[in-house]
């Protein structure tokens, strides 16, 4: 059911210091400029590879998801997984049937992509947060 990696989430305290570790230790090159998602409750990044991405994610706002992380991981750190799916709402149900919870309303939200995604719980995927995307129809 899932298709590629899309990305892997990182948390940061600080975009600016995430974005000069990448480009300057890790020698990134392709890095996307900031974007905020104030209904998301973070700023984020992407650093573009070869054969996925890097999001970055900084809290925005005061009830910001990425807080709670941060409190726990003060320097940041892995947040979640993404995989693409072709049908969210397919892939949505397929979970349910499967006993995966989906945080939040259950329905789909716009992503950073600009594709509807889901979260699913990470009790019910092995300790580690997943996101769902719908996979891209043109490049973002």
């Amino acid at each position: 059911m899932i298709g590629k990696l899309n990305h892997v989430g990182v948390a940061t305290p600080s975009l600016d210091e995430a974005v000069k570790l990448y480009r300057d230790v890790l020698g990134a090159t392709d890095i996307t400029p900031k974007r905020t998602m104030a209904e998301q409750g973070v700023t984020f990044q992407f650093v573009n590879l070869g054969n996925a991405q890097i999001e970055l994610i900084e809290p925005y706002g005061d009830d910001s998801p990425i807080l709670n992380f941060l409190a726990k991981n003060p320097q940041g750190g892995q947040h979640h997984i993404c995989f693409e799916v072709e049908d969210i709402i397919a892939a949505r149900d397929e979970m349910r049937e499967k006993g995966a919870r989906i945080l939040g309303t259950g329905e789909p939200r716009i992503g950073a992509h600009g594709t509807p995604i889901i979260f699913l719980h990470p009790k019910d995927m092995g300790g580690q947060l997943v996101e769902l995307m719908e996979t891209p129809k043109a490049p973002h």
